[in-house]
Protein backbone atom coordinates (compact mmCIF):
# COMPACT_ATOMS: atom_id res chain seq x y z
CA UNK A 1 0.00 0.00 0.00
CA UNK A 2 1.33 3.47 -0.88
CA UNK A 3 1.80 5.81 2.08
CA UNK A 4 -0.34 9.01 2.14
CA UNK A 5 1.20 11.76 0.03
CA UNK A 6 3.52 9.36 -1.83
CA UNK A 7 2.99 8.89 -5.56
CA UNK A 8 2.93 5.24 -6.62
CA UNK A 9 5.64 4.32 -9.12
CA UNK A 10 4.57 2.33 -12.15
CA UNK A 11 6.81 -0.70 -12.53
CA UNK A 12 7.64 -1.58 -16.12
CA UNK A 13 8.59 -5.20 -16.70
CA UNK A 14 11.17 -4.50 -19.40
CA UNK A 15 11.55 -8.10 -20.66
CA UNK A 16 7.85 -8.11 -21.61
CA UNK A 17 8.34 -5.16 -23.95
CA UNK A 18 8.81 -6.16 -27.59
CA UNK A 19 12.38 -6.43 -28.82
CA UNK A 20 12.79 -4.12 -31.80
CA UNK A 21 14.48 -5.26 -34.97
CA UNK A 22 16.12 -3.27 -37.73
CA UNK A 23 16.42 -2.99 -41.52
CA UNK A 24 19.75 -2.15 -43.14
CA UNK A 25 22.08 -2.92 -46.01
CA UNK A 26 24.37 -5.82 -45.17
CA UNK A 27 27.30 -3.39 -45.33
CA UNK A 28 26.07 -1.87 -42.04
CA UNK A 29 25.84 -5.15 -40.11
CA UNK A 30 29.39 -5.46 -38.79
CA UNK A 31 29.40 -1.98 -37.26
CA UNK A 32 26.14 -2.74 -35.41
CA UNK A 33 26.63 -6.41 -34.59
CA UNK A 34 26.70 -5.93 -30.81
CA UNK A 35 23.53 -3.82 -30.75
CA UNK A 36 21.75 -6.29 -33.05
CA UNK A 37 22.27 -9.22 -30.68
CA UNK A 38 19.03 -11.20 -30.57
CA UNK A 39 17.14 -8.68 -32.69
CA UNK A 40 15.23 -9.41 -35.89
CA UNK A 41 17.16 -8.21 -38.93
CA UNK A 42 16.01 -7.27 -42.42
CA UNK A 43 18.68 -7.10 -45.12
CA UNK A 44 17.81 -4.58 -47.84
CA UNK A 45 20.32 -5.65 -50.50
CA UNK A 46 17.84 -7.44 -52.85
CA UNK A 47 16.00 -4.20 -53.63
CA UNK A 48 18.87 -3.40 -56.01
CA UNK A 49 18.48 -4.49 -59.62
CA UNK A 50 22.25 -4.07 -59.95
CA UNK A 51 22.74 -6.81 -57.35
CA UNK A 52 20.13 -9.11 -58.89
CA UNK A 53 21.72 -8.76 -62.32
CA UNK A 54 25.20 -9.43 -60.95
CA UNK A 55 26.82 -12.26 -59.01
CA UNK A 56 24.22 -12.23 -56.27
CA UNK A 57 25.10 -15.77 -55.17
CA UNK A 58 28.65 -14.75 -54.26
CA UNK A 59 27.28 -11.70 -52.46
CA UNK A 60 24.77 -13.86 -50.57
CA UNK A 61 27.52 -16.27 -49.53
CA UNK A 62 29.51 -13.34 -48.15
CA UNK A 63 26.47 -12.02 -46.28
CA UNK A 64 25.69 -15.47 -44.86
CA UNK A 65 29.25 -15.81 -43.56
CA UNK A 66 29.15 -12.39 -41.90
CA UNK A 67 25.76 -13.10 -40.30
CA UNK A 68 26.96 -16.35 -38.75
CA UNK A 69 26.02 -16.37 -35.07
CA UNK A 70 23.21 -13.84 -35.40
CA UNK A 71 20.29 -15.21 -33.37
CA UNK A 72 17.35 -12.99 -34.33
CA UNK A 73 14.87 -13.78 -37.08
CA UNK A 74 16.21 -12.85 -40.49
CA UNK A 75 14.45 -11.44 -43.53
CA UNK A 76 15.03 -9.39 -46.65
CA UNK A 77 13.32 -6.55 -48.43
CA UNK A 78 12.48 -7.86 -51.86
CA UNK A 79 12.83 -6.01 -55.17
CA UNK A 80 10.24 -3.34 -55.91
CA UNK A 81 11.65 -0.58 -58.12
CA UNK A 82 9.38 -0.21 -61.20
CA UNK A 83 7.60 -3.48 -60.33
CA UNK A 84 3.91 -4.16 -59.74
CA UNK A 85 2.09 -7.27 -58.55
CA UNK A 86 -0.77 -6.56 -61.00
CA UNK A 87 0.75 -6.51 -64.50
CA UNK A 88 -1.78 -7.26 -67.24
CA UNK A 89 0.93 -7.62 -69.89
CA UNK A 90 2.37 -11.18 -69.71
CA UNK A 91 5.79 -9.93 -70.80
CA UNK A 92 5.89 -7.49 -67.89
CA UNK A 93 4.65 -10.21 -65.53
CA UNK A 94 7.57 -12.39 -66.57
CA UNK A 95 10.02 -9.67 -65.51
CA UNK A 96 8.26 -9.20 -62.17
CA UNK A 97 8.21 -12.94 -61.44
CA UNK A 98 11.88 -13.26 -62.35
CA UNK A 99 12.83 -10.46 -59.96
CA UNK A 100 10.75 -11.89 -57.10
CA UNK A 101 12.11 -15.41 -57.62
CA UNK A 102 15.66 -14.08 -57.58
CA UNK A 103 14.91 -12.11 -54.41
CA UNK A 104 13.54 -15.25 -52.78
CA UNK A 105 16.57 -17.23 -53.89
CA UNK A 106 18.83 -14.62 -52.29
CA UNK A 107 16.74 -14.86 -49.12
CA UNK A 108 17.17 -18.64 -49.06
CA UNK A 109 20.93 -18.35 -49.56
CA UNK A 110 21.32 -16.21 -46.42
CA UNK A 111 18.75 -18.15 -44.36
CA UNK A 112 16.04 -15.46 -44.37
CA UNK A 113 12.48 -16.42 -43.51
CA UNK A 114 10.58 -13.36 -44.72
CA UNK A 115 10.62 -11.18 -47.82
CA UNK A 116 8.82 -7.84 -47.99
CA UNK A 117 7.03 -7.04 -51.25
CA UNK A 118 4.92 -4.00 -52.09
CA UNK A 119 1.15 -3.65 -52.28
CA UNK A 120 -0.19 -2.93 -55.79
CA UNK A 121 -3.06 -0.72 -54.61
CA UNK A 122 -2.22 2.82 -55.69
CA UNK A 123 -5.21 5.05 -55.04
CA UNK A 124 -6.59 6.81 -58.13
CA UNK A 125 -9.94 8.24 -57.16
CA UNK A 126 -11.80 8.12 -53.87
CA UNK A 127 -10.19 5.67 -51.40
CA UNK A 128 -13.53 4.10 -50.51
CA UNK A 129 -14.39 3.47 -54.17
CA UNK A 130 -11.08 2.57 -55.84
CA UNK A 131 -10.23 -1.14 -55.51
CA UNK A 132 -13.61 -1.92 -53.95
CA UNK A 133 -15.63 -5.09 -54.58
CA UNK A 134 -17.93 -3.04 -56.82
CA UNK A 135 -15.06 -1.93 -59.05
CA UNK A 136 -11.89 -3.85 -59.85
CA UNK A 137 -10.84 -5.51 -56.58
CA UNK A 138 -11.56 -9.07 -57.75
CA UNK A 139 -9.66 -8.51 -61.01
CA UNK A 140 -6.71 -6.99 -59.15
CA UNK A 141 -6.54 -9.88 -56.70
CA UNK A 142 -6.66 -12.34 -59.61
CA UNK A 143 -3.73 -10.58 -61.27
CA UNK A 144 -1.69 -10.82 -58.05
CA UNK A 145 -2.46 -14.54 -57.84
CA UNK A 146 -1.25 -14.89 -61.43
CA UNK A 147 1.97 -13.06 -60.59
CA UNK A 148 2.63 -15.11 -57.46
CA UNK A 149 1.62 -18.47 -58.99
CA UNK A 150 5.28 -19.42 -59.30
CA UNK A 151 6.60 -17.29 -56.45
CA UNK A 152 4.41 -18.50 -53.57
CA UNK A 153 5.13 -22.25 -54.00
CA UNK A 154 8.84 -21.41 -53.95
CA UNK A 155 8.39 -19.31 -50.81
CA UNK A 156 6.54 -22.21 -49.18
CA UNK A 157 9.28 -24.64 -50.19
CA UNK A 158 11.97 -22.34 -48.78
CA UNK A 159 10.09 -21.65 -45.54
CA UNK A 160 9.84 -17.96 -46.36
CA UNK A 161 6.84 -15.70 -45.74
CA UNK A 162 5.87 -12.97 -48.21
CA UNK A 163 5.00 -9.80 -46.25
CA UNK A 164 2.88 -7.50 -48.44
CA UNK A 165 3.50 -3.91 -47.33
CA UNK A 166 1.13 -0.94 -47.61
CA UNK A 167 2.68 1.72 -49.84
CA UNK A 168 0.30 4.24 -51.45
CA UNK A 169 -2.72 2.42 -50.03
CA UNK A 170 -5.27 4.75 -48.46
CA UNK A 171 -7.89 2.15 -47.56
CA UNK A 172 -6.75 -0.97 -45.63
CA UNK A 173 -9.64 -3.12 -46.91
CA UNK A 174 -8.22 -4.06 -50.36
CA UNK A 175 -4.86 -5.12 -48.94
CA UNK A 176 -6.52 -7.11 -46.15
CA UNK A 177 -8.72 -8.83 -48.76
CA UNK A 178 -5.69 -9.59 -50.94
CA UNK A 179 -3.67 -11.17 -48.13
CA UNK A 180 -6.66 -13.13 -46.84
CA UNK A 181 -7.43 -14.43 -50.35
CA UNK A 182 -4.29 -16.59 -50.31
CA UNK A 183 -5.35 -18.38 -47.10
CA UNK A 184 -1.68 -19.20 -46.60
CA UNK A 185 0.70 -18.88 -43.64
CA UNK A 186 3.31 -17.86 -46.22
CA UNK A 187 1.47 -14.64 -47.12
CA UNK A 188 1.08 -12.04 -44.39
CA UNK A 189 0.47 -8.33 -44.14
CA UNK A 190 3.12 -5.73 -43.43
CA UNK A 191 2.10 -2.35 -42.02
CA UNK A 192 4.51 0.53 -42.53
CA UNK A 193 3.35 3.06 -39.94
CA UNK A 194 5.01 5.94 -41.80
CA UNK A 195 3.24 5.09 -45.06
CA UNK A 196 -0.08 4.81 -43.23
CA UNK A 197 0.45 8.20 -41.58
CA UNK A 198 1.38 9.81 -44.90
CA UNK A 199 -1.72 8.46 -46.64
CA UNK A 200 -3.93 9.55 -43.72
CA UNK A 201 -3.48 13.06 -45.15
CA UNK A 202 -5.42 11.82 -48.20
CA UNK A 203 -8.29 10.38 -46.19
CA UNK A 204 -6.87 7.14 -44.84
CA UNK A 205 -6.99 5.97 -41.22
CA UNK A 206 -4.23 6.11 -38.62
CA UNK A 207 -1.35 3.67 -38.40
CA UNK A 208 -2.92 2.15 -35.28
CA UNK A 209 -6.14 1.57 -37.22
CA UNK A 210 -4.16 -0.18 -39.98
CA UNK A 211 -2.66 -2.54 -37.41
CA UNK A 212 -6.09 -3.40 -36.01
CA UNK A 213 -7.48 -3.96 -39.51
CA UNK A 214 -4.61 -6.35 -40.27
CA UNK A 215 -5.44 -8.30 -37.12
CA UNK A 216 -4.37 -11.93 -37.27
CA UNK A 217 -2.87 -11.38 -40.73
CA UNK A 218 -0.19 -9.05 -39.37
CA UNK A 219 3.28 -10.54 -39.70
CA UNK A 220 5.55 -7.54 -40.03
CA UNK A 221 5.71 -3.82 -39.16
CA UNK A 222 8.04 -1.12 -40.45
CA UNK A 223 8.60 1.46 -37.72
CA UNK A 224 9.52 4.95 -38.93
CA UNK A 225 8.32 8.46 -38.16
CA UNK A 226 7.14 11.21 -40.50
CA UNK A 227 5.52 14.62 -40.56
CA UNK A 228 2.94 13.34 -43.04
CA UNK A 229 4.43 15.33 -45.92
CA UNK A 230 6.97 12.84 -47.28
CA UNK A 231 8.12 9.29 -46.58
CA UNK A 232 10.73 10.59 -44.14
CA UNK A 233 12.00 7.46 -42.36
CA UNK A 234 12.78 9.59 -39.32
CA UNK A 235 13.56 8.08 -35.95
CA UNK A 236 10.50 7.58 -33.72
CA UNK A 237 9.80 10.76 -31.76
CA UNK A 238 10.87 13.11 -34.56
CA UNK A 239 7.53 13.21 -36.39
CA UNK A 240 3.79 13.20 -35.79
CA UNK A 241 3.02 9.51 -35.24
CA UNK A 242 1.11 8.59 -32.08
CA UNK A 243 3.44 5.83 -30.91
CA UNK A 244 1.45 5.01 -27.79
CA UNK A 245 -1.55 4.26 -30.03
CA UNK A 246 0.60 2.16 -32.39
CA UNK A 247 1.97 -0.05 -29.63
CA UNK A 248 -1.42 -0.29 -27.91
CA UNK A 249 -2.82 -1.63 -31.18
CA UNK A 250 0.06 -4.10 -31.42
CA UNK A 251 -0.70 -5.38 -27.93
CA UNK A 252 -4.37 -5.76 -28.79
CA UNK A 253 -3.66 -7.65 -32.00
CA UNK A 254 -1.12 -9.90 -30.28
CA UNK A 255 1.05 -12.44 -32.05
CA UNK A 256 4.74 -11.98 -32.78
CA UNK A 257 5.02 -9.71 -35.82
CA UNK A 258 8.53 -8.65 -36.76
CA UNK A 259 8.90 -5.06 -35.56
CA UNK A 260 11.51 -3.55 -37.86
CA UNK A 261 12.96 -0.07 -37.45
CA UNK A 262 13.38 1.14 -41.03
CA UNK A 263 15.59 4.18 -40.53
CA UNK A 264 18.95 5.50 -41.57
CA UNK A 265 21.38 3.04 -39.95
CA UNK A 266 22.98 5.79 -37.85
CA UNK A 267 19.57 6.54 -36.30
CA UNK A 268 18.61 3.00 -35.34
CA UNK A 269 19.85 3.13 -31.76
CA UNK A 270 18.40 6.62 -31.31
CA UNK A 271 14.98 5.37 -32.45
CA UNK A 272 15.12 2.27 -30.28
CA UNK A 273 16.27 4.26 -27.24
CA UNK A 274 13.43 6.75 -27.66
CA UNK A 275 10.84 3.97 -27.79
CA UNK A 276 12.48 2.34 -24.77
CA UNK A 277 12.25 5.63 -22.87
CA UNK A 278 8.50 5.64 -23.59
CA UNK A 279 8.29 2.07 -22.23
CA UNK A 280 7.07 0.83 -25.62
CA UNK A 281 9.92 -1.38 -26.81
CA UNK A 282 13.48 -2.37 -26.03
Amino acid sequence: MTAPGVTAQVQIDTPTLPLLGAAMPSSEFDARRAWLTGRDLEIQDPVSHALLDGDWRAHAANVRARLRGHEGRLGVHGPFWSLTLTPKDPAIRKVVVDRLVTGLSFAAEIGATHMVIHSPFDCFGHPMVAHSPATDLHDSISLVHDTLAEVLPLARQLGCTLMIENIRDVNPAPLVALVRSFDSPNVRMSVDVGHATLMARLGGPSAAHWIREAGDLLGHVHLQDTDGLLDRHWAPGEGDINWNAVFRALREVGGTPRLILELRPDQLEQGANWLAAQHLGR
